[in-house]
């Protein structure tokens, strides 16, 4: 599980990503009472709006996948904020779901901090599981459905033409559900 920013354009990119099977968006932690976006957007709820992502590992590592979080969706650098949002609802957070994703997380963040890639420290924390609360269906494949919104085209656009870019050969034909 995967948290950087509002959850539009990280399920939006993610789900172009070759190997990657589905993509669902969703709240992490706080409690089940508290997880839908009207009770998240102030920030007090303990939820990280994060995208839930399953994987084929023969086709894309978990390496890569946050190698693309990174350096196409967020700023590992952000504290409490990505883009426009700000709110502990928007951090950017790595939720290894195992012992192996946990270790492979740890050592990426280690790879990338010290300023080698990035002039401020890096900030993402690796979360343990809570628990992942599905978002409203409003909220699924929002990219997808919706190109033409304003917060998309400002925002998410950009990030899914970086991927096109950075990553031309990790780039599905057609979006996973």
């Amino acid at each position: 599980m995967l948290a950087g920013g509002c959850f539009w354009g990280v399920e939006g990119v993610f789900s172009n990503v070759k190997g990657v099977i589905s993509v669902e968006s969703g709240y992490h932690g706080g409690s089940a009472a508290t997880a839908k976006y009207e009770r998240t957007h102030d920030g007090k709820s303990g939820h990280a709006e994060a995208v839930r992502i399953v994987y084929d590992p023969s086709q894309v590592s978990y390496g890569t996948l946050l190698r693309i979080l990174f350096s196409v969706v967020a700023d590992p650098t952000l504290k409490n904020r990505q883009g426009p949002d700000v709110g502990s609802q928007y951090r950017a957070a790595i939720v290894p779901m195992d012992a192996n994703q946990r270790r492979v997380a740890t050592a990426y963040l280690a790879q990338i901090g010290g300023g080698k890639y990035f002039a401020k420290p890096i900030v993402v924390p690796v979360e343990a599981y809570k628990r992942f609360y599905r978002a409203e269906a409003s909220h699924q494949d929002f990219m997808r459905r919706n190109p033409r919104n304003g917060y998309i085209m400002r925002w998410d656009a950009p990030k899914l033409a970086a991927l096109k870019r950075l990553y031309p050969d990790k780039v599905r034909a057609t979006p996973a559900p």
